[in-house]
């Protein structure tokens, strides 16, 4: 039976590390995309292929017979799907393309704080003292992170820098707001719903880019690289850590969410031919330690409850 009973915990600890390592891969690899498309011309082909993965998606939950919104709903899922997709994913793709692929990963990786500010703002939740002290920490990992690039006047980079910091807030406020949708209808609803709203805005955004991209002149990665992107690390990957923590429970997969950036930098390095000084690292490792106490400090997580931020984009 003990047997029996590692098997199952096996699987899903296995479909969480894969989700990690996709997660922490597509960091670099959407760094190079960027240098072949731009940014822009990235998230417009993205959104060719997103309506058809949450079409399908919805098929293979439900078939035919869709989830119904109260008319209540709608502007709301509108209007979050906006932030939460549109305007986080541009964030993110600007702030890369002015950044690093190891940058990114790390700076979006403090999502679970601006998660818990917001909830404390609004008066949802109070903080411990551990978690004032990991916010605290993690701000001042960011700001020791951020340094070399402000004191160098690579205003660039720091502004790529800031926006991936915008974008994580705008993903968290997502997070909380969100939340009476997806208890209603469910992740997998609200993600394909959002999908298919955000596609029509996101295509007039890009369609310059998109009507500019020489498509021939593309080299041959680009498109399984885009798919890889949309679909692997996307949809697939949201599902596959959805079912790790079911499986597995949400306090011992969301922790590993952490060897993300791990995986960025290695890969970064090894691929893109990214350094890191040793103050990028400890300031890293700051940050991260800061994010993890905000996260699980003792009255900010208790068995059953779900960390802030568990689902981290991909």
């Amino acid at each position: 039976m003990l047997a029996d009973m590692q098997d199952r915990q096996t699987a899903p600890l296995l479909a969480a590390l894969a989700v990690v390592l996709t997660w922490g891969l597509n960091f670099p690899l959407s760094k190079a995309l960027f240098t072949q498309v731009g940014p822009t011309g990235f998230l417009g082909l993205r959104y060719l292929l997103m309506p058809f993965c949450a079409i399908a998606l919805l098929c293979w939950r439900f078939g035919t017979r869709w989830p119904r919104l109260d008319r209540s709903e709608v502007w709301p899922l509108v209007r979050l799907t906006l932030i939460g997709q549109g305007l986080h994913l541009l964030l993110s793709a600007y702030g890369m393309q002015g950044s690093t692929a190891f940058s990114a990963s790390v700076l979006l990786a403090c999502g679970p704080v601006f998660t818990l500010l917001i909830l404390r703002f609004s008066g949802i939740e109070k903080l411990s003292h551990g978690q004032v002290a990991g916010v605290a920490m993690a701000a001042t990992g960011a700001l020791l992170f951020m340094s070399d690039k402000l004191l160098a006047a690579d205003w660039q980079a720091g502004l790529g820098d800031l926006t991936l910091l915008v974008a994580a807030a705008l993903f968290s406020y997502y997070t909380v707001a969100s939340k009476p949708l997806i208890q209603h209808h469910g992740g997998v609803t609200v993600l394909a719903y959002g999908s298919l709203v955000c596609t029509l805005p996101m295509l007039l955004w890009c369609s310059p880019a998109l009507l500019s991209l020489d498509w021939p002149a593309q080299p041959a990665w680009v498109w399984p690289g885009l798919a890889w992107q949309v679909i692997g690390g996307g949809f697939i990957g949201w599902l596959a850590w959805g079912w790790a923590n079911e499986k597995r429970g949400v306090a011992r997969t969301a922790p590993l969410i952490y060897l993300m950036p791990l995986v960025a930098g290695i890969t970064a390095w090894a691929w893109g031919g990214e350094t890191f000084s040793l103050h990028k690292i400890l300031a890293a490792a700051l940050i991260l330690a800061g994010v993890a106490l905000a996260q699980f400090g003792a009255a900010g997580f208790r068995p059953g409850r779900q960390p802030l931020d568990s689902n981290a984009p991909g």
